[in-house]
């Protein structure tokens, strides 16, 4: 029986995890490898790496790190978890892992474009051409001329947001038309965003990126998709635990859900989708687990 398993690896769960090794409590990481952050060609937003750093990187540095202290990383999914009196138990592929307390972070998933295929949607990506988020890296398209692919109260706001970083901004329906109210559309007018769409396909250029609208193909710098995200909340879900409405866990101000013993950070939990703000989470996550171990039963060398 580990005191607890962390479920996602990625920055919040291996923040926890090392905070958690570090307090002389047994842990384990069971890391199905889909986290947002591996998908990061080259963040400048994180803190510390004046030159930017590879999310893959980073993530290899952070398991690395957790290894030192002897952290259990386990790379598989988990498909079910129980709640017992004794704690928890995830069922993974090879058999089940126990643990006194469990940490959910396990992220949420971007919704992609389907107008486009994944070679195509993986190397705009790598390259800037295609980008997810505008507080990330916003900057890196100061001054360029950028499409926003959504409507709505979404695309909306992220037309407007990144509005603040360039002149040059295109609202596309992803659908037939834009669903846009009265309010909304006064104010991309105001702010000078132009409207576009339907988008029927979605391809790579030697310049950029090219979407082909009714009036023909137009190039652009970059494309954000303004589509959503689904969030990875199930496991906690089948447990009771509370959701938003879109599904984001509810926890309190120290990372706690409303089931006992289970607690939640990064992505999966409504908040800031940033890395510096998951890894905080799972910082606080991790103390809080401790205390509420050790008011249980005194942790002693």
């Amino acid at each position: 029986m580990l005191d607890c398993l962390v479920i996602g690896g990625g920055p919040a769960g291996l923040t926890a995890a090392i905070y958690l090794a570090r307090f002389h409590l047994s842990v384990a990481v069971i890391d199905s490898g889909q986290s947002r952050a591996a998908l990061i060609p080259l963040t400048r937003n994180h803190a510390g790496f004046p030159d930017g750093i590879a999310g893959v990187d980073l993530l290899d540095r952070m398991r690395a790190q957790a290894r030192l202290y002897g952290v259990q990383i386990e790379h598989d999914t988990v498909v079910a978890l129980d709640h017992n009196a004794d704690g928890f138990v995830a069922r993974h592929a090879p058999g089940t892992l126990a643990g006194r307390t469990v940490l959910l972070a396990t992220g949420v998933v971007n919704r992609r474009p389907e107008m486009i295929d994944d070679a195509s949607h993986d190397r705009a990506l790598a390259t800037g051409r295609l980008r997810y988020c505008p507080i990330c890296d916003g900057y890196e398209v100061s001054d360029k001329m950028v499409a926003v692919l959504g409507t709505g109260d979404r695309g909306c706001h992220e037309a407007l947001f990144l509005r603040g970083y360039t002149k040059s901004i295109t609202l596309v329906a992803p659908g037939p038309d834009h669903d846009l109210s009265a309010e909304q559309s006064r104010s991309l007018a105001q702010a000078g965003i132009a409207l576009a769409g339907p988008v029927t396909a979605i391809r790579l250029a030697h310049a950029g990126i090219v979407l082909d609208l009714p009036e023909g193909p137009a190039l652009f710098d970059s494309l954000y998709p303004a589509l959503g995200s689904d969030i990875r909340s199930e496991l906690a879900g089948r447990l009771g635990a509370d959701c938003s409405g879109e599904g984001c866990l509810m926890v309190d101000a120290h990372q706690r859900t409303s089931v006992p013993g289970l607690y939640a950070a990064g992505d999966v939990v409504l908040g800031l989708d940033q890395i510096s703000h998951a890894m905080g989470e799972g910082g606080v996550a991790a103390t809080t687990i401790r205390n509420d171990l050790a008011a249980k039963a005194p942790l002693r060398r």
